[in-house]
């Protein structure tokens, strides 16, 4: 049930019995302030040219129709020209009823849509970092947000694979390996290849610096500096398909897939398709054609073709250069074409960095005037960086916070806070290794997604790993507490699995309406492609089940019928817990 609606509903009803037909635009109603009595509060201003009478007349007036034909409001009170509503405790029974009534509870039924998430993006010429991390969180988290909303969803990485950057990599294993692998170093693939990268940046800026030594101008030096000048070729060589560059960068991309699979299994992030640049970089030259047929695009003195964008506010975009080859925009523009086609698309959400907000806003106006009515159902989640205490990171110099050392970081911090609260206490050491892998990555992902996608974000791994506060920790605790109270009560044979009649608590009316709250969370957070909401409704009601258990004993409780309600509110607080918690990609224990 839709609980705003049912009390619009309700309360336009007896507004219509008063005063005649009402526009259900003029029903406005609000969850009422913590400060004020009531559950659902009804502004009364746009009412008053049916009511002709003073807001806190209309106000009392409705307040009393409300309480005199409607069984679940129990009270009201009136504050100037707002209507505070009380429902009754028989109203959040019913609902909570239902909550347990529902298998999938929180989970939208199909809407027939089907959207593409692409998110992850690596180059193959360095490991995953930080950066990589927010990127593959929020991808897979607002993937599965989308897909509690009833739309089938799929997730689509494009690799990055071909480039000048991924030749620097092959170049410099060609000088410095040594024939060096994977297997013959002990090092994971991608690492190997991220560090040949970092190898071509030292000698090039040491080449730079002999150039210039030599009386060179730096901006000469800087291009043709040998090292860069050999990767340049071998790029061209790529283009051409020579036969032995072809072969090292398949050997060289093999090491850094694997390397991948290793970490993108260890965040718990996965993809249905993987495209690849090296296949899709010539797509897109057809609606270059396209575009200058219909006058949309032109074509410069070099051969080159543009689009004017300047009357839209923009500037003017390249988006094929004088020798024909194709720039970024190009294929962009012939990829979100290939998947509209092929997948039968009714929308694409980019997981990009803020700083492709131009570039994006470029895509969708070149397609809107192309006549492709889908560029509406482009959305580019744009997330800001990831910055640490120690400032920014750098992946030329190698300064990048590697993603698979932050994960081994975060873990062994777990195992170490956990074992000096005693969390891990009478655990198997299979146990707390579990246990630990999953706090670790909780904290980890819990941290970044909490924050919302827009803002940058400073990481401070210690800070995330507390079992206090705004934490996966905390979250995953309250669900591993709850877990206990369930087993203790089945350990005693206490059947709670039957509906039972028990009057609420304030505290416990809270936490059903909190419950209730959940569906509606779900959705916004797509509307919003926000995982932060979904982190901070779960937050809030950790808090408030926490509060509760505090005050209130559960087992210990004599009245049996009281026992059992209390059992029911708290599985059903642990089943929202789980799967909020599995909408932002984390685990949760039943024991700590």
């Amino acid at each position: 049930m839709n609980i705003d609606k049912y009390i619009s509903d309700v309360v336009a009803g007896v507004v219509a019995q008063l005063y005649g037909e009402v526009n259900p635009a003029q029903i406005q109603i609000q969850k009422t302030r913590k400060e004020f009595e009531g559950d659902y509060t009804l502004v009364t201003f746009p009412l008053l040219k049916l009511s002709r009478k003073s807001p806190e007349a209309t106000a009392t007036e409705i307040g009393e129709k409300l309480v005199a034909t409607s069984s679940q409001v129990s009270a009201f009170n009136v504050i100037k020209g707002f209507l505070n509503i009380s429902l009754s405790a028989e109203f959040w029974q019913e609902r909570f009823a239902q909550i347990v009534a529902t298998e999938n509870y929180g989970q939208a039924e199909a809407t027939g849509k089907t959207i593409m998430v692409e998110y992850s993006s690596p180059n193959t010429n360095k490991p995953l970092h930080l950066g990589h991390i927010r990127n593959n969180l929020l991808g897979y988290s607002v993937s599965q947000i989308l897909a509690a909303n009833g739309h089938k969803v799929i997730k689509a990485n494009l690799v990055n694979d071909r480039g000048i950057h991924i030749c620097k990599s092959m170049v410099a294993w060609q000088r410095y390996g040594n024939g060096a692998t994977p297997q013959s170093t002990g090092i994971k693939g991608d690492h190997l290849v991220g560090d040949y990268y970092v190898e071509f940046d030292k000698h090039y800026k040491a080449e730079i610096a002999e150039l210039v030594a030599g009386g060179m101008a730096e901006d000469e030096a800087k291009k043709s500096a040998p090292i860069l000048l050999e990767a340049q070729e071998m790029l061209r060589k790529w283009e051409a398909k020579d036969e032995s560059v072809r072969a090292l960068w398949e050997m060289m991309n093999g090491w850094v897939y694997e390397g991948f699979d290793v970490t993108y299994k260890t965040l718990g992030v996965d993809f249905d398709k993987v495209y690849y640049e090296s296949q899709t970089y010539l797509l897109g030259k057809s609606i270059v054609s396209e575009g200058l047929e219909k006058g949309i695009f032109f074509r410069k003195e070099d051969g080159s073709v543009w689009i004017d964008l300047t009357a839209d506010g923009l500037d003017q975009k390249l988006l094929l250069r004088g020798d024909g080859t194709s720039v970024y925009m190009t294929q962009d523009l012939g990829t979100a074409l290939q998947r509209f086609e092929q997948n039968n698309l009714d929308g694409i959400t980019y997981v990009v960095g803020n700083e492709q907000n131009y570039h994006f806003q470029v895509l969708k106006l070149v397609l809107k005037k192309l006549g492709y009515e889908w560029s509406d159902d482009i959305y580019h989640l744009s997330y800001g960086m990831v910055e640490l205490p120690e400032g920014k990171m750098k992946s030329r110099e190698g300064t990048v916070v590697d993603a698979d050392d932050l994960v081994e970081k975060m873990i062994a911090t777990a195992r170490e806070m956990s074992a000096e609260l005693g969390k891990l206490d009478g655990c198997t050491e299979e146990e707390a290794n579990k246990i630990c892998a999953m706090i670790g990555l909780g904290a980890l992902k819990y941290f970044i997604l909490k924050v919302d996608p827009k803002k940058t974000m400073l990481f401070d791994p210690r800070e995330s790993i507390d079992f206090n506060g705004n934490t996966g920790p905390f979250i995953q605790y309250t669900h591993a507490r709850i877990c206990s109270v369930l087993r203790k009560a089945e350990e005693q044979g206490i059947d709670y699995s039957a509906k039972v009649a028990a009057d609420y608590l304030p505290e416990e009316v809270e936490i059903v309406k909190s419950l209730c709250d959940y569906p509606q969370t779900v959705s916004a957070a797509a509307e919003a492609f926000a995982p932060s909401m979904i982190a901070a409704y779960t937050y809030e009601l950790c808090k408030l089940f926490n509060g509760y258990y505090h005050d209130h004993s559960i087992l210990r409780e004599s009245d049996e019928n009281v026992k059992r309600m209390r059992l029911q509110l708290a599985a059903q607080v642990a089943r929202v817990i789980r799967t909020g918690m599995a909408l932002l990609g984390i685990e949760v224990p039943e024991r700590m």
